[in-house]
């Protein structure tokens, strides 16, 4: 299946490189043998658990920028 009519775009196109390296980063982690191409081999639950964890990651790391950066200010 090919990627080509995907509706699934970048907020921030500019890092869509950052991102890509992101998730390579965390397959490592998480032992998903994830490669540049094809990886139809991969089951549901070992790409999701990428995601999963980017995610997690991500939240992670807003929640400390937000803790350290902005204490006194409100939404």
């Amino acid at each position: 299946m090919s990627n080509k009519n995907s509706s699934n775009k970048a907020a921030v196109p500019e890092a869509k490189s950052a991102l890509n390296r992101f998730k390579y980063e965390v397959a490592n982690e998480l032992g998903v043998p994830l490669s540049d191409g094809y990886n139809g081999d991969l089951t549901s639950r070992q790409n999701g658990s990428v995601g999963g964890y980017m995610v997690k990651k991500m939240i992670e790391a807003q929640e400390r920028q937000m803790s350290s950066g902005s204490q006194g200010s409100q939404m």
